[in-house]
């Protein structure tokens, strides 16, 4: 792993091992046949790019997955000959509206990155859509996905969405991702009982609350907030990986039924000791960077983590220590990585 400083990641949404091998922010997600995309940076409008005319684009009929990518579309028109699409790419356009899509039955997959649409609509026809993305875009609100019951995947990262509604009907989505938005409460998510991951970064949420219903929900990442409560998580027994970092966080708690954590991110808080933690016996990372831990006794709360690989503790008071390193190994013996380091045997 690559190290990491806080001015690197002060605008982190999401960067972690497994926090979104399928989201729309991972590298994946983030790139193109054109180059990559900072994810860091509002998405590029191209507004000083003339649109091409359709008809200048050549279609195959029996294509499955058309790549649109790039291609300075800016009004989506004469797509009706797709009726084989399965999925449609038209990431990095100059798209105001979603429109004229009717037709495409056959799709599953959409994706809108980065263009300029500003409202979710005329998607009532696309019934059989099982992955939505329409990241770095101008959405103010979630509307419009009522008629979506097969959606299993959403991406509206980096948009100006102020809060998080009319999503009840999508009982069968498995991820959510909403970072970079204008979001101050989790709410309105009861309904999604079937939410395996749900992505929440940089956003302006202060209290982690209303999650009781995403019984199945393995990856919470909220990092980049301003919470200062781990709390609110008691009924996410299946939870795996909780991501923190960024917030006002002081101490640790609220942690007593996650029993099944693999991977536990509190970098970049203001945490001063490592506590109620030692009943997480399946950890295997623990990210600890850049808080005010001075006490090397600390580190006994994860000795019943046997399998624990990965430890961060770097811009901490006991990194001073000359023997840094050493102690660690000593304490947790299982460890492989420390820090950006992997350990020489």
């Amino acid at each position: 792993m690559a190290s990491r400083s806080v001015g690197e990641l002060q605008e982190m949404e999401v960067d972690r091992k497994g926090e979104s091998e399928e989201s729309g922010d991972d590298e994946t997600k983030r790139k193109s046949i054109n180059g990559n995309v900072d994810p860091n940076q509002p998405a590029t409008t191209g507004k000083e790019e003339s649109p091409v005319d359709m008809d200048t684009i050549t279609l195959d009929p029996e294509e499955e997955d058309v790549d649109l990518v790039h291609c300075r579309i800016g009004n989506i028109e004469g797509l009706e000959v797709l009726q084989k699409c399965k999925t449609l790419s038209l990431r990095q356009n100059l798209i105001k509206k979603i429109e004229n899509l009717d037709s495409l039955r056959s799709l599953r997959e959409l994706d809108l990155y980065d263009n300029q649409i500003r409202k979710l609509e005329n998607l009532q026809n696309l019934t059989e859509i099982d992955q939505l993305d329409v990241s770095f875009n101008m959405l103010r609100k979630v509307e419009g996905l009522e008629q979506l019951t097969q959606l299993k995947k959403l991406f509206l990262l980096h948009n100006k969405i102020g809060s998080i509604a009319n999503l009840d009907h999508l009982t069968g989505l498995d991820m959510l991702e909403l970072g970079s938005n204008r979001i101050r409460i989790l709410e309105n998510l009861d309904t999604l009982s079937s939410l395996q991951s749900l992505f929440l970064g940089t956003n302006k949420i202060t209290t982690l609350q209303n999650l009781d219903g995403l019984h199945n929900l393995t990856v919470l990442s909220i990092q980049s907030n301003r919470i200062t409560k781990i709390e609110g998580l008691q009924n996410l027994l299946n939870l795996r990986e909780l991501y923190l970092s960024h917030n006002g966080i002081e101490v640790i708690e609220g942690l007593e039924n996650n029993k099944k954590l693999t991977t536990l991110d509190i970098a970049a808080n203001r945490v001063k000791k490592i506590e109620n933690i030692n009943h997480l016996t399946d950890l295997q990372e623990f990210w600890m960077n850049d808080n005010q831990i001075d006490n090397w006794s600390d580190l006994d709360e994860l000795k019943n983590a046997k399998s624990l690989e990965t430890v961060y503790l770097e811009r901490n008071p006991v990194q001073k220590d000359p023997q840094y390193r050493r102690k660690i190994m000593l304490a947790l013996p299982s460890v492989r990585q420390i820090d950006a380091t992997f350990i020489r045997f």
